[in-house]
């Protein structure tokens, strides 16, 4: 494991992101994994923040709303059928780990584990969150939002950034 700066990995990340990238996140016993494309990095309320979107109609969705904290798994190797199947499928009808052989190992500063494959890991811990507004939104969005299955933002303090 190589310890790296959260911003100076953060161009990388979001290119990675662009193509999806693993948002892992465990409460007791129950641990999904799914697919993210959209997300930011930055500073905020003088802290390092990762901000992911999760939609309400996700079985995610179910278990980060009792979450204290998530992780985000950046894959370095071609993943491109991991990602496309946890991007597609719910936790609630399929195991993901077991179908893609998804391997998790323990985070360093969270509760929530990391998928287990070379590449950045962020660990972060939730400090708030935001249901989005549909009456904010721009009617360029409308489309986006079909089913009016609105996101909510969670902002996590990034508590550690890693190379595996």
């Amino acid at each position: 494991m190589k310890q790296v700066d959260y911003m100076a990995v953060a161009e990388q990340a979001m290119k990675q992101i662009k193509k999806g990238v693993f948002l892992t996140v465990k409460v007791g016993d129950d641990v999904n994994t799914m697919t993210i494309g959209w997300a930011t990095i930055g500073f905020c309320w003088h802290k390092p923040i990762f901000m992911v979107a999760v939609r309400d109609s996700r079985h995610t969705f179910t278990i980060i709303e009792k979450a204290a904290d998530f992780t985000v798994s950046i894959p370095s190797e071609n993943m491109k059928d991991e990602i496309m199947f946890c991007g597609t499928k719910s936790g609630r009808d399929v195991n993901k780990f077991e179908r893609c052989e998804l391997q998790t190992t323990d985070a360093q500063t969270v509760y929530s584990p990391i998928i287990n494959v070379p590449g950045l890991h962020f660990e972060c811990k939730i400090i708030y969150k935001s249901a989005m507004n549909a009456s904010l939104l721009n009617p360029d969005f409308e489309k986006l939002y079909p089913d009016k299955d609105f996101h909510t933002l969670y902002f996590g303090q990034i508590t550690d950034c890693y190379e595996i």
